[in-house]
């Protein structure tokens, strides 16, 4: 089927944007290194669960604007909704309504916050909460989960990653980490410096989920600690539950923050929490002020007109019962291909049905990037870009048949490669973990 697919435009374009484009994307996680060569480069558009890319193939997408798109691509009552607010006008001198009618539907749908603060993007809010944490405890030392991959652009946590280059030492020795479904890593870590953490800042849930109410004896290490406990809601917020993975394991953290399920893909984030904690960054506190969101673009009346919109069709359609559903049955479908072709150890669909991603494995049985390209290769080839498993609302049982099918179809190869070698099979270099030293 490859013969079927020209990517002519797209290398056209690659050369275009490497030169004047670091990395030639504005998102690590959507560069050239993350793909096969022989692969779509641009996409030039976008209608449900397909997209299109700039050489006119299409594709059923698995990646879902970096999760943020949960109702699927163009998504017909956001964008109208989103449109008929620009006609009015995106930006004022003074708040529009629209800020707060927002802001008060949020916090119904997510009942353990008082207050919200919107920005553009997750960065933004995660270091957010961090500042607020500082300054509401008196204290310097971050805390971070070592099983979790991203949580800011900004120095406090890229100063822990491999990607280090440009962040003064003084600054990242300010970030710890603690260990994932570990109670005794996070009480060790209160031990080793007393006194001294501002936060602890988790994900509710990855691929593994919380065990022995994990999450639970966290938040109460954190208060016996005076520490504030801060929940990472990008990925599972509007996902795992419409309030929230909060909602859904039973814990109320002191700030929580929340992005990519808000708006549909349109730019809209929120940092939420406790009235003190977030009355900090207000104009109703007699403690010394936190200069906390004060952004241009935080609340351009189009994405908070979009993020209505979502909130909307989360509560008319059973949008997160139904994308449980079909990323149970890729989960299965694909697995059992696996296990008949007998390389279920070497490839592997986990995690949770609406964040699902994949494990690729050598001959040995290790983790493999060599083979991880040639999966995606081989699903390009078959109509699939499916950097992970992520299903919004637009994939319907036909998308997940046709899906299963050629994943099918891909795995044959795979488990060829497993015996003749990846090499024999991969077209060009193998794809690179985001966070390294060097290009």
């Amino acid at each position: 089927m490859s013969s079927l697919l020209r990517f002519d435009e797209s290398k056209r374009l690659r050369e275009r944007a490497h030169a004047v484009i670091p990395g030639g994307a504005h998102t690590y996680a959507k560069g050239d290194d993350q793909y096969p060569e022989d692969a779509p480069g641009f996409i030039a558009r976008g209608s449900g669960s397909h997209v299109w890319d700039v050489d006119g193939n299409e594709f059923i997408e698995y990646g879902s604007g970096l999760r943020s798109v949960t109702l699927g691509h163009a998504y017909p009552a956001v964008v109208e909704a989103a449109l008929a607010a620009m006609r009015h006008g995106s930006n004022f001198v003074r708040p529009a309504p629209i800020e707060v009618e927002m802001a008060e539907r949020f916090l119904d749908a997510v009942p353990g916050a008082d207050m919200v603060k919107f920005a553009k993007n997750g960065s933004d809010v995660t270091t957010a909460a961090v500042k607020l944490a500082r300054a509401y405890t008196g204290r310097d030392l971050v805390a971070v989960c070592a099983e979790h991959p991203f949580f800011s652009t900004d120095d406090w946590f890229i100063g822990t990653t491999p990607m280090d280059a440009g962040i003064p030492r003084s600054v990242s020795e300010q970030t710890l980490k603690f260990h994932y479904n570990d109670v005794g890593s996070v009480e060790r870590l209160f031990a080793e410096v007393p006194g001294r953490i501002a936060c602890l800042i988790l994900e509710a849930a990855t691929a593994v989920e919380p065990k022995d109410d994990f999450l639970q004896k966290t938040l109460a290490l954190c208060h016996k600690n005076g520490a504030v406990f801060i929940l990472d809601e990008m990925i599972t917020g509007f996902r795992w539950n419409r309030g929230g993975a909060q909602s859904l394991y039973g814990v109320k953290p002191d700030l929580s923050t929340f992005g990519k399920g808000i708006a549909n893909g349109f730019a809209l984030s929120a940092l939420a929490g406790r009235r003190e904690i977030m009355e900090l960054g207000g104009l109703r506190t007699e403690r010394d002020r936190v200069f906390l969101l004060s952004t241009t673009h935080g609340a351009e009346t189009h994405a908070l007109a979009a993020g209505l919109a979502t909130l909307a069709a989360y509560q008319q359609h059973g949008v997160v019962a139904h994308m449980a559903r079909v990323g149970e049955a890729l989960r299965n479908g694909i697995n059992q291909k696996a296990e008949a072709l007998g390389i279920a150890k070497h490839f592997e669909v986990l995690g949770h049905p609406a964040n699902l991603v994949y494990g690729t494995r050598d001959a040995d049985g290790n983790p493999s990037q060599p083979f991880r390209t040639l999966f995606l290769q081989e699903t390009i080839r078959r109509g699939l870009l499916m950097p992970s498993l992520v299903v919004n609302f637009s994939h319907k049982d036909e998308e997940v048949r046709r899906t299963v099918e050629a994943v099918g179809e891909a795995l044959v190869v795979y488990k060829r490669a497993l015996t003749d070698g990846v090499e024999k099979y991969l077209v060009g270099r193998p794809v690179q973990p985001v966070f390294r030293k060097r290009a």
